[in-house]
């Protein structure tokens, strides 16, 4: 069985469904390189709140290690990812983590979220630190609606705000899903649809990073924090006839939780 056969069946963000294997966040990744409107990062966060950027603490590469080997003995444990509560291509330890991951259970699908941002520039060695499964957060593709989603980009020291901001996040995303997908790294996209700014622009998105190589797409709802507290969430019906159209471009995942960033799910 190659890599892409294997983790499109043993992954549980990739087959459609939570109830075969399981898999564990592990928080080492705190800082940001942009403000999505939508995010409201949270950190000593109670188990309670379940969504995304939020997590209970911080660990250190070792600690994750550690964190790991407490559940590698349960043989549905499948996969160790990275997703934030930052932006994981943004912090050091990311790195080293995936490196001891790697290292001590060569036989876990590694996995990593971003935003995108700096995909390009690390795309060749997120291969060699042994990654395997790839999630890109792709909201939109034209920098006017973009410039309604985010309200900064950070890249190489320089801030970008508004429309230019956007573009170059959405440069930085499609170069970065294009050299990834050349990795061998099988690539999940996720969408965040936003009534009212982006809903309309969905299938665009399918298209588009089809077209580049990604695999699986993920329409997931809004959760109304932060800068868009005001805006409604999409409703079922809405997120259905999303996902319908767009599996007609790209195969569609629908069975996304929201995790946290430190959740521990062994199926």
């Amino acid at each position: 069985m190659d890599s892409l056969q294997y983790v499109m069946q043993n992954h549980p963000c990739y087959i459609n469904g939570h109830s075969r294997y399981g898999r564990i966040h592990l928080p080492v990744a705190p800082k940001c390189n942009m403000k999505c409107n939508y995010c409201d990062q949270k950190i000593g966060c109670s188990y309670h709140a379940f969504r995304p950027s939020v997590a209970t603490k911080i660990l250190s590469p070792d600690e994750a290690v550690e964190l790991v080997r407490k559940y590698a003995h349960n043989e549905r444990l499948r996969v160790a990812g990275i997703a934030g509560p930052g932006e994981p291509l943004y912090n050091e330890n990311t790195f080293k983590t995936l490196e001891k991951i790697h290292i001590a259970f060569p036989e876990l699908i590694l996995c990593l979220s971003t935003n995108g941002l700096l995909l390009e520039d690390y795309a060749e060695m997120l291969k060699d630190l042994g990654v395997k499964a790839c999630t890109i957060t792709i909201n939109c593709l034209d920098a006017n609606i973009g410039a309604k989603i985010y309200s900064y980009v950070t890249y190489k020291g320089t801030r970008y705000e508004g429309i230019e901001g956007a573009q170059l996040l959405i440069e930085k995303q499609l170069k970065g899903l294009s050299k990834i997908v050349k990795q061998g790294i099988v690539t999940k996209i996720n969408s965040i649809l936003i009534p009212g700014i982006n809903d309309m622009h969905i299938a665009e998105i399918a298209a588009e990073v089809k077209r580049r190589g990604a695999h699986l797409q993920n329409i997931t709802p809004l959760i109304p924090l932060a800068s868009f507290e005001d805006i409604r969430k999409p409703t079922s019906s809405e997120i259905i006839d999303a996902r319908n159209n767009c599996e007609k471009i790209i195969p569609q995942f629908r069975h996304c939780k929201q995790c946290r960033a430190d959740v521990i799910e062994i199926a």
